[in-house]
């Protein structure tokens, strides 16, 4: 009689997580839905949303021009001496690009900007939250949601699908470095077999992918900071660290998991 209580007490457990879990999404999408309606809330949205290109776009331009020169350094190594086995490196343009505009691409250039700029957004918000900034603006009847979540989603828009394009390209010479210049593969043919093999459907999709990790990230990580406050986990600078630690987590595993759903429909 006593073990019926205890065999329950893992799927109780195992219940209220996903609840947690689902109240947790729900409560990110309506505040997505309220940030993206306010992007068109007044013209004076315009230069706030500049200014977080530049903070999100501008200044994760170094790391992705970083990052994709050495991915595709690498896809051109990887799928030089895994293609000379077949006779078929001749295909290695094909293969570096297809692999950078259609997954990696999107993916690290979302991965590297929720490390620079993501962790940013969280601990800004966080910090303004923790010491009462944000109960401010609403003092002086100035909506945090319009002023400091709004812009930053605009921008993210904006900035995910141009650096995903520069990480693809950066990506694709940095390919040809390795395949061309160091192993000797002809240049004509490496650039012909992009030009083959890349159709509009994979560029479009690669798009695609940017813009909802575009959404993604930036929801993620201003959900986050705005409800420092309300953490079980820590109060004060505590949950700010919390609240950056979670942001750049949990975008990271959201993009994946969205970048699995999306290429599933694309294919």
């Amino acid at each position: 009689m006593s073990t019926g209580p205890n065999i329950l007490v893992p799927v109780t457990a195992l219940g209220a997580a996903t609840l947690r879990l689902l109240g947790e999404l729900g409560a990110m999408f309506l505040f997505l839905a309220d940030g993206l309606r306010l992007i068109f809330a007044s013209p004076k949205q315009i230069p706030k949303i500049l200014n977080q290109v530049f903070v999100i776009g501008s200044k994760s331009l170094f790391v992705i021009l970083l990052i994709g020169v050495f991915t595709g350094m690498v896809l051109g190594l990887q799928g030089y001496y895994t293609l000379v086995k077949f006779g078929s490196e001749g295909l290695l343009g094909a293969a570096v690009a297809l692999s950078l505009i259609r997954e990696l691409g999107p993916v690290l250039t979302a991965i590297m900007v929720t490390g620079r700029a993501g962790s940013s957004m969280a601990a800004e918000i966080g910090v303004m939250r923790i010491t009462d900034q944000i109960d401010a603006l609403d003092v002086m009847d100035i909506n945090p949601m319009a002023y400091l979540v709004a812009p930053r989603i605009a921008a993210s828009l904006i900035s995910f699908p141009l650096l995903t394009a520069v990480f693809d390209v950066v990506g694709i010479l940095g390919g040809y470095v390795t395949g061309v210049t160091l192993l000797g593969i002809n240049e004509g043919v490496y650039f012909y077999r992009i030009q083959t093999s890349v159709e509009m459907a994979d560029i479009t999709g690669g798009f695609m992918k940017s813009l909802l990790f575009a959404v993604i990230v930036a929801t993620v990580s201003c959900y986050q900071g705005y409800f420092t406050h309300m953490r079980r986990d820590g109060v004060g600078p505590e949950g700010v660290s919390n609240s950056t630690t979670s942001a750049v987590v949990l975008s990271c595993v959201f993009v994946l998991v969205a970048d699995y759903v999306l290429t599933s429909f694309l294919l």
